[in-house]
């Protein structure tokens, strides 16, 4: 008993850490209707400033205390709320979603920018609380430091006034009103949006405070170990069912604990151990997302005025005017021509890798107009699918012998067939439920396979050898081999998508976007259309994965980890998420954006961070846009260009467009 006494205690600090976090998710939605997947970034960014102002610039622990938390912590959260959230109705938790998760990606791409690349340890950062580096007293041999007492008396009061404030205020009481919906409670008299900033003001100082508290565990500075943190504190939130914060604290301290058993118990050098042990969040994560029925219904809208939102508006083309069709037909074949002419000829080598990397990209953005656009579900886990594609491939050509191009195909089945899995386990799961599963499935391949050497080659991944492509002369890494090998795959991947559009999956999955239950009794099968656009989705991002790799000539872990998965959808919703030229614009956009960057910043600013960052805060206009701003701004353009040219065609086009409405008078 005292042996296993002296593993858990360690974990109660490690697991107040995680309790913090996930004590203020719940907060956070239960008080702004919110799941702010941005929890970790913001938690880093307050971090990061405070250590800055305190190893750089020599501040005391107070004084960057005042600024990274009291100060930076409320503006921020101001700011998401007043130019952000306020502005996306309570129903539209997609684009409450896809908001935060720009959010979390464009944060921590920002500091660098903002900064310079920064070489930053928080071990030895003196806390305005309690100093880290004295032990202050020895429980069954267990060493209580200054960390884990700041942690474990900050996380005690925090859960007291929290639970106050929400279930004993008015406060409180209009704050969960206010996420029911906040246009009822306008009706009764209360500043409803002053509710709601209260709300974000003190959730985001929340999150500052915890990831300053949290600094010094990590000591060297990652945004992926603030994004692991959050997943850590979803999964306790998630057994609260996001409702209850002392439930969400407990859970969240039995992680701790059970973490940190395992570890005793386990021998370090086992494979258990590496396998089992970093993936117990997400698996508790997956096991609250299966087997409580409460998370099924997360996404379920309670406002009774959510039908009054207008529906999102159509696409450019389908409204263009026919002549200005057939001219911007005709202009697409002549560009189309022209680029492949300009490849194949005169197109400088830095240049033909750029593109080839965008179309390459494109194939894997393609998966997700797939499973986002057309099924309008949420998969966070898109560039993990295309890293099983490419692993295997390059595994079955090293250890086997395999043509590269058919293993190619092997793996694309193999990342079908996960995509699959994930669909069995998620077929009651949509929104963020969903979201949450495959987001999950990312981090546990990460912890998992992609962090065994023998599957991945370790940091330095897995090298392509032209051999495995075959003899043929074709078969080369010159530019233009790659370019026809890459543009081919595409092409088909295209004809796939608009195929799967056009038929009868897409019109099945368009109906059950608008709802599910009236398609079923229809006679259609919800559940074998989300298994079959899964399993499509899957195998185009494998193979998408595959053709990226071979234009690096190497398969890395780091190339698609569940920080690439969330990049991807930020990219593709800034462009358009419902079409085909959205995912192909994405992707050359995003290296093309990424080679001038380079070419005309100075190095000590990350052309790719830059990059990351523009393309983040583009997707934060999916609330207002969400057909893309790219789609938006191509509408508008077309729109003014046939008002100019084609000003009684565009008049008649906008006519039959328009919605027809008869009135009649009683009595004459």
């Amino acid at each position: 008993m005292e042996q296993f006494l002296g593993f858990a205690l360690p974990g109660v600090p490690y697991g107040c850490t995680y309790a913090l976090v996930a004590v203020c998710l719940v907060l956070t939605y239960q008080a702004t209707g919110v799941f702010n997947f941005a929890f970790g970034a913001q938690a880093f960014a307050s971090a990061f400033v405070f250590t800055w102002l305190t190893q750089y610039h020599n501040w005391s622990g107070f004084e960057a205390f005042l600024v990274s938390v009291v100060v930076m912590g409320p503006v921020m959260g101001w700011a998401f709320d007043r130019l952000l959230f306020r502005h996306i109705p309570n129903a539209n938790s997609t684009a409450k979603m896809v908001c935060s998760l720009a959010l979390l990606v464009g944060i921590p791409s920002l500091l660098p920018v903002i900064f310079g690349p920064q070489n930053l340890d928080a071990t030895s950062t003196i806390l305005p609380f309690f100093n880290p580096n004295v032990v202050y007293f020895t429980i069954l041999g267990t060493p209580i430091n200054g960390i884990y007492l700041s942690t474990i008396s900050v996380t005690i009061v925090v859960l007291i006034l929290l639970t106050v404030l929400l279930r004993y205020t008015s406060l409180g009481l209009q704050m969960r009103a206010a996420v029911e919906s906040r246009r009822l409670v306008q009706l009764d008299g209360v500043n409803a949006n002053g509710v709601v900033a209260i709300a974000w003001v003190v959730s985001s100082f929340m999150a500052s405070l915890a990831g300053v508290l949290l600094a010094p565990v990590f000591g060297a500075f990652n945004s992926e170990d603030y994004v692991t943190l959050t997943v850590t504190a979803i999964a306790a939130a998630a057994w609260a069912l996001l409702r209850s914060m002392p439930i969400a604290a407990g859970v969240a301290v039995l992680i701790g604990v059970a973490t940190t058993v395992l570890q005793g118990y386990i021998s370090p050098n086992s494979l258990f151990n590496a396998a089992v042990v970093p993936s117990l969040p997400f698996l508790f994560l997956v096991a609250a997302l299966l087997l409580l029925p409460g998370m099924r219904s997360l996404d379920a809208s309670r406002d009774p005025m959510s039908t009054i939102d207008p529906p999102p508006p159509p696409i450019a083309a389908t409204t263009r005017a026919p002549s200005m069709d057939r001219i911007i037909r005709v202009l697409w074949w002549v560009l189309f021509a022209g680029f492949c002419v300009s490849m194949l000829t005169w197109m400088p080598v830095a240049w033909a890798t750029v593109f080839n990397n965008g179309l390459t990209y494109s194939i894997v953005l393609l998966s997700i107009t797939l499973i986002t656009g057309m099924a309008g579900q949420l998969s966070l886990c898109q560039a993990t699918l295309a890293g099983v594609g490419a692993f295997t491939a390059a595994q079955l050509a090293n250890h086997l012998g395999l043509n590269l191009l058919i293993g190619g195909l092997v793996g694309a089945a193999l990342a079908a067939a996960v995509a699959v899995v994930l669909a069995l386990l998620s077929l009651r799961l949509k929104g963020l439920g969903l979201a949450l599963m495959t987001l999950a499935a990312a981090l546990l391949f990460d912890a998992t396979f992609f962090n065994e050497t023998s599957v991945t080659g370790g940091a330095q991944g897995v090298s392509i050898q032209a051999k495995w492509l075959g003899t043929h002369a074709f078969f080369n890494f010159d530019g233009h081999a790659m370019f026809l090998l890459s543009l081919g795959v595409l092409i088909v991947a295209v004809v796939v998508v608009l195929l799967v559009r056009k038929g009868t999956v897409g019109r099945n999955l368009a109906a059950m976007r608008g709802s599910e239950t009236a398609t079923a009794g229809l006679g259609v099968n919800p559940t074998w259309q989300r298994i079959v656009v899964f399993a499509l989705s899957g195998a185009i991002a494998g193979v998408g994965g595959l053709l990226h790799s071979l234009e690096q000539q190497v398969v890395s872990p780091t190339d698609w980890n569940a920080e690439i998965s969330l990049v991807l959808v930020v990219l593709v919703v800034t462009t358009s998420v419902t079409t085909v030229e959205g995912a192909i614009q994405a992707g050359i956009g995003f290296f093309v954006t990424e080679q001038i960057l380079t070419t005309v910043l100075p190095a000590r600013i990350g052309a790719s961070s830059l990059t990351v960052v523009l393309f983040a805060f583009g997707a934060l206009t999916y609330a207002s846009h969400p057909e893309g701003v790219l789609e938006y701004q191509k509408r508008k353009g077309t729109m003014r260009f046939e008002r100019l040219f084609f000003a009684r065609e565009a008049a008649a086009q906008e006519e039959r467009a328009a919605p027809t409405i008869t009135t009649s008078s009683a009595n004459g």
